[in-house]
């Protein structure tokens, strides 16, 4: 089996919850970090708290987020099947999928960055912006770097998007 080429890029023609997940998410990280640097260390901790979260919603499919943004009528594109408006709102788990593992790998890293940030240097602060930024992105313009490592390594997406066949000239 061969890596794919191209790049992926999710959709990005509605939002979606968990395009909007993305998006919160991402201004959090984004905040926390610029009260870390310019307030108090100890604001680290709001984008642990996003990190662990991101964790528990690729491992259990729930999502806090997910589920306010449910309650304003974003409709999912990564609901489990059978998923109704008004029922709560969990992400499918049933194989780790690309988006599943994007959940799990930034999840992992920003509680790392974070426990770094406090214990080794502040200039791990530098990455939990990064991360921040890099959310933001992928909301926007639907390109994550993280995204498309992880397709490249053979990782297949399930939200429709495309992938750009650079290598095929199309």
């Amino acid at each position: 089996m061969s890596a794919p080429a191209g790049i992926y890029i999710v959709p990005t023609d509605r939002w979606y919850i968990e395009r909007t997940v993305w998006l919160v998410a991402g201004c959090v990280l984004l905040v926390a970090t610029a009260l870390a640097i310019w307030v108090h260390p100890l604001w680290i901790l709001t984008a642990m708290a996003t990190g662990a979260a991101s964790i528990g919603v690729a491992l259990t499919g729930f999502c806090i987020v997910g589920n306010v943004l449910a309650r304003l009528g974003f409709s999912p594109s990564l609901a489990r099947p059978g998923w109704k408006p008004g029922s709560l709102y969990f992400m499918q788990t049933d194989r780790w999928y690309l988006e599943r593992r994007i959940y799990l790998v930034v999840g992992i890293n920003l509680c790392l960055a974070s426990i770094l940030s406090l214990v080794h240097s502040p200039w791990w602060l530098l990455f939990t912006g990064f991360v921040g930024v890099a959310m933001v992105w992928f909301a926007a313009t639907g390109f994550c770097i993280m995204a498309n490592g992880l397709y490249w390594l053979g990782a297949e997406p399930r939200l429709a998007g495309r992938a750009d066949r650079a290598a095929e000239g199309s």
